[in-house]
């Protein structure tokens, strides 16, 4: 049986892994990547412990090698928008990696859920970096009067903000 060329096996191995949705293929479904070597502003400690977690647990539970890091990049990317004022805004596709890229609800219970699985030491250090997110976030962001009205939207206090609705139209 002839032997395949190592470039053919390495070209087949890195394949994208698209995702489907209704309207086609997702714009931003990726392959998945080894885990992050650094995120920004956590020790090589809390990294490894975030990453640990993020292995442990089966996809179902919405936690992947590289969940964290990219929920941190939808936080600081929302928080860096200029205005006085930011509207939450949702994304009605399918994939989880459209929904924690542009959703920063979801990004935000993504980093809830790594920082109640992770060890005291790393919990830590993770929430002091979240507290200073939260904080720019509460400040920057509109409480929705009418939240309590919709059933979907309970629980943490960032479900609780105004939404940006003229995107969908």
């Amino acid at each position: 049986m002839p032997r395949r060329r190592p470039g053919a096996v390495r070209a087949q191995r890195a394949l994208p892994l698209h995702r489907y949705t209704a309207a086609g293929r997702c714009r931003y479904a990726e392959p998945p990547r080894p885990w992050p070597t650094r995120i920004d502003r956590l020790s090589s400690r809390t990294v490894a412990a975030v990453h640990r977690e993020e292995c442990r647990r089966p996809y179902d539970e919405g936690l992947w090698p590289g969940a964290t890091r990219t929920a941190l990049r939808t936080c600081r990317s929302f928080l860096a928008l200029p205005g006085r004022w930011l509207y939450l805004r949702r994304d009605y596709c399918a994939c989880e990696s459209c929904d924690l890229r542009n959703d920063i609800a979801v990004a935000r219970d993504l980093l809830e859920l790594v920082a109640r699985r992770l060890a005291p030491w790393p919990r830590r250090e993770l929430r002091a970096l979240l507290a200073g997110l939260d904080e720019e976030l509460w400040r920057r962001t509109v409480p929705d009067p009418f939240a309590h009205t919709w059933p979907h939207r309970g629980g943490a206090w960032w479900h609780q903000r105004l939404y940006d609705l003229d995107h969908l139209l």
